[in-house]
């Protein structure tokens, strides 16, 4: 292998490298730990928060050498007795810091439980301990045994964090809680029971692990025949239950021509559009969190091509393409262009002058389906006084009008598709309907029509 050829290779390497680093951002966590005097709550052999504060801190103390990895604390319920029913008895007990595990273990060992539980409280005030550094993954992780007790609502408050931008959808994990508090933490994030400690232990690694490993996808977008070959347009992921914009990639197929690998946050559930015309919805993905998942979507393609005869005199000739279920405008698509539509039949309205209609135009699968118009010709109204004018033609036996004229002295030309015509008028001067005039003419392609009216 010649040196030049080992220089390419390391370049490619590199570069490789450098793309899989940039799709690996930081991640920060902060563990919100329930102080609330329900933690002596029997687990076991030992109570909840013993349970809690030996996997915790061990848990900790193995992420300690974990690269691009940012951990905090904050602790609710254990400044105040629960007497005193202190509903902002929150606080950060160690904020983000490279090298701080060992002072989260020490605070985590020092916790007391006492109080109440304020769960929306201190989500609302855990917005603030993340830093304002844009491109890194927030994320909250609740561990709670008990549901709101001060009259807050943990679920708009997390909607609105995630709404906002600030976290990504927290885990909850619930410590000894029955089936029935269920349905009111999955709106708060994805929610994990644990009535046991070795119930606990396993849902916190699986959490983290959900929480910092990658997970990979692809999205096949498949043609008629059922095969991933459909690429280059772009693709919105959306979080399906606030709505929000998470992404937007341009699908690809990578150089063995298979659709190429993005990274996703695991945490949440997504809604796919595929901007194909008309668009592909794909509704509550769910993504398998440390694994590469498979993303499918019907979206066979073919092509419309809108052509004119010889030169055009229309400045911007354009056809509307109409959704013959809906009636929906899907697109205005511009003439001498070809654009891609899923396979189907459509309606395709033509803004030529008169405007022709096709109702049913066929797209199919990779074939290039073509409407082609005649070159126009043009209609010039010479006239030295004001006159109140239309151009008619006759369609399906009756008149139909094509243009109103908005007359000027001197010259007034319109494009006009090839056609037997009528130019109607009475000058404005005369207030008689009866001195109406018509004067029929012929329009051919590439041709200027003359007409003068004294």
């Amino acid at each position: 292998m010649t040196q030049l050829k080992k220089i390419a290779i390391l370049a490619i390497l590199l570069l490789v490298a450098a793309n899989t680093y940039a799709q690996q951002p930081k991640t920060r966590i902060l563990f919100v730990l329930d102080g609330s005097g329900s933690m002596y709550a029997k687990m076991g052999k030992d109570n909840r928060i013993t349970v809690a504060k030996r996997l915790l801190s061990r848990m900790v103390d193995s992420l300690q050498y974990k690269e691009d990895l940012e951990l905090a604390l904050r602790v609710y319920g254990h400044q105040s007795q629960k007497t005193e029913r202190n509903c902002k008895d929150t606080k950060l007990e160690v904020p983000f810091k490279q090298g701080n595990h060992q002072a989260i273990k020490e605070k985590i060992r020092s916790v007391r439980p006492k109080g109440t539980t304020l769960i929306a409280y201190s989500l609302q005030q855990a917005a603030y301990d993340f830093p304002k550094t844009p491109g890194v993954r927030n994320i909250i992780i609740l561990i709670t045994d008990g549901i709101e007790e001060c009259d807050g609502d943990p679920c708009a408050v997390s909607l609105a964090l995630q709404k906002q931008g600030v976290v990504l959808r927290p885990f909850v994990i619930g410590l000894g809680l029955s089936v029935n508090f269920k349905t009111q933490f999955e709106c708060v994030g994805r929610y994990f029971e644990a009535e046991t400690e070795d119930d606990f232990e396993n849902v916190l690694n699986v959490v983290i692990s959900q929480a910092i490993n990658n997970t990979s996808a692809q999205v096949n977008l498949l043609d008629s025949y059922g095969k991933p070959s459909e690429t280059d347009v772009n693709m919105t992921f959306t979080d399906s239950k606030s709505g929000k914009v998470l992404n937007n990639y341009i699908h690809a197929l990578n150089y063995r021509g298979n659709p190429d690998t993005m990274y996703l946050d695991p945490t949440y559930l997504y809604n796919v559009k595929v901007h194909t015309i008309p668009p592909v919805t794909i509704r509550n993905v769910a993504l398998t969190a440390g694994k590469h998942n498979t993303i499918a979507a019907d979206a066979p393609q073919g092509y419309l091509e809108l052509k004119i005869d010889g030169i055009t005199n229309y400045k911007n000739l354009q056809a509307l393409v109409i959704d013959k279920k809906t009636n929906a405008i899907l697109n205005v698509q511009d003439f001498n262009n070809t654009q891609k539509y899923i396979t189907g039949n459509y309606k395709i309205e033509l803004l030529t002058l008169p405007r022709i209609t096709q109702e049913n135009v066929m797209v199919a699968q990779n074939k290039i389906t073509t409407l082609q118009v005649q070159q126009p010709g043009k209609l010039n109204v010479v006239t030295r006084n004001s006159y109140e004018m239309g151009i008619f033609r006759k369609h399906k036996g009756e008149m139909e009008l094509v243009k109103n004229l908005n007359l000027k002295i001197n010259s007034n030309i319109t494009v006009l598709q090839p056609g037997d015509y009528f130019l109607i008028y009475r000058a404005s001067s005369m207030k008689e309907t009866l001195s109406t005039k018509e004067m029929p003419f012929t329009i051919k392609p590439g041709e200027i029509k003359h007409i003068n009216i004294k």
